[in-house]
């Protein structure tokens, strides 16, 4: 395999980055709400699986005594 020097190493990496799409700020900002609401509705999801659980848990627990 041939060695690269570093100068042709950051001109190689610069070509590369020239070809890739970059987001526009819309699409960023987009793509953060979505994720906050996601991670919202997945955290409140979880919270009611929780609860329920913890509710048979209890319950369970309160027979066994």
């Amino acid at each position: 395999m041939a060695k690269t020097s570093p100068l042709e190493f950051i001109q190689q990496v610069r070509t590369e980055t020239a070809k890739v799409t970059w987001p526009t700020r819309r699409e960023t900002v987009m793509t953060g709400v979505m994720v906050v609401i996601m991670t919202t509705i997945l955290a409140l999801f979880f919270l009611g699986v929780d609860s329920i659980l913890q509710a048979i848990v209890s319950a369970l627990l309160k027979l066994a005594q």
